[in-house]
């Protein structure tokens, strides 16, 4: 596979000081870099120079998502693929980039802001930042609940089946997983580059509005550093929307909430690892789909069918 991992997330907010706020205090996420109506952030074991970045905005949701691959030549077979299939490829210089040399910017057919870069720029830690251990980019935090890393990104899609084709035939991201309601439609995929259970997942938008950010997501050690997470959320006064509970498709314990311009987050543990290279798609049909989003019965929520725009509006002067 041409592409190695997801690398980064830019999400638009409306209230950059109270989302600051909430990924440093509540979420225990680290400031890499901050300037004029933009913040840089990571989790402690992030090596790039950013995971997430908030980009203050009118409307919140998510402005791009950042896949990293190896060279230039892989993204430029991307971009041959992309370009026979009728897809605008927007070449960035890297002085126009934040965290990473030049880049390939394009929209999926179902409405997914997807960038493609090569030459990373890492992290280094200063001052109190700096950790004993050398496997560690930087101090594991003193506060909020401090995920390990950045994991995976969801979206909210018109046609879950011709979005995941795409995303496997044409960008080579493999599918691993998918459920299917009752009606024996496919409710959503899952997919990764690598051995992890998913790196994104495209979920059906039964409305058929278009395209949404359904989550992003960080990766914690432990069920019960999930759990604490969930106190520090309810003891500062935020609503937990669903959760913890355990997915049956990944055997994930999640926790999802949202941050205070809206978008929604998740903070999870656990997963299955995909090594076999002749792996197949594992379908949760309809007789067991449900198990397969909520394995220990917890309710859905209605409002997990909300998410929130993609792409980049006009950004907040």
């Amino acid at each position: 596979m041409p592409i190695t991992h997801l690398g980064h997330a830019e999400l638009l907010v409306t209230d950059l000081a109270a989302s600051r706020a909430f990924f440093v205090d509540i979420m225990g996420l680290q400031v890499s870099e901050e300037r004029e109506g933009t913040v840089f952030l990571r989790a402690w074991q992030d090596w790039d120079h950013h995971t997430l970045q908030l980009t203050e905005a009118p409307e919140s949701g998510l402005a791009h998502l950042g896949w990293r691959v190896p060279k230039k030549a892989d993204a430029d077979e991307i971009r041959a693929s992309l370009e026979a299939k009728g897809i605008t490829v927007d070449e960035r210089a890297g002085a126009d980039n934040e965290g990473h040399g030049d880049s390939y910017r394009f929209t999926t057919p179902g409405g997914l802001p997807f960038e493609l870069y090569w030459e990373v720029e890492y992290y280094v830690a200063t001052g109190d930042q700096v950790s004993r251990m050398a496997s560690h980019p930087s101090r594991i935090p003193l506060k909020g609940a401090a995920p390990r890393r950045f994991d995976h990104v969801t979206f909210i899609v018109n046609d879950v089946v011709a979005e995941q084709e795409f995303l496997t035939d044409v960008l080579g991201i493999r599918h691993n997983y998918f459920v299917c309601g009752p009606d024996g439609d496919r409710w959503g995929s899952w997919l990764s580059c690598n051995n992890v259970s998913h790196e994104t997942a495209v979920t059906r938008n039964a409305a058929g509005t278009g395209g949404l950010l359904h989550h992003v997501a960080y990766y914690a050690d432990t069920v019960d550093e999930v759990t604490k997470a969930a106190s520090i959320l309810v003891d500062h006064g935020f609503e937990l929307e669903w959760g913890p509970g355990k997915h049956g498709t990944s055997g994930a314990t999640f926790l999802y909430f949202r941050e205070p311009s809206g978008n929604r987050v998740e903070i999870w543990t656990g997963g299955m690892l995909i090594f076999d290279p002749d792996w197949k798609a594992i379908e949760w049909g309809p007789e067991i789909g449900h198990l397969g989003n909520s394995m220990w019965g917890t309710p859905l929520p209605e409002s997990f069918r909300e998410g929130t725009a993609l792409g980049e509006p006009e950004k907040v002067a």
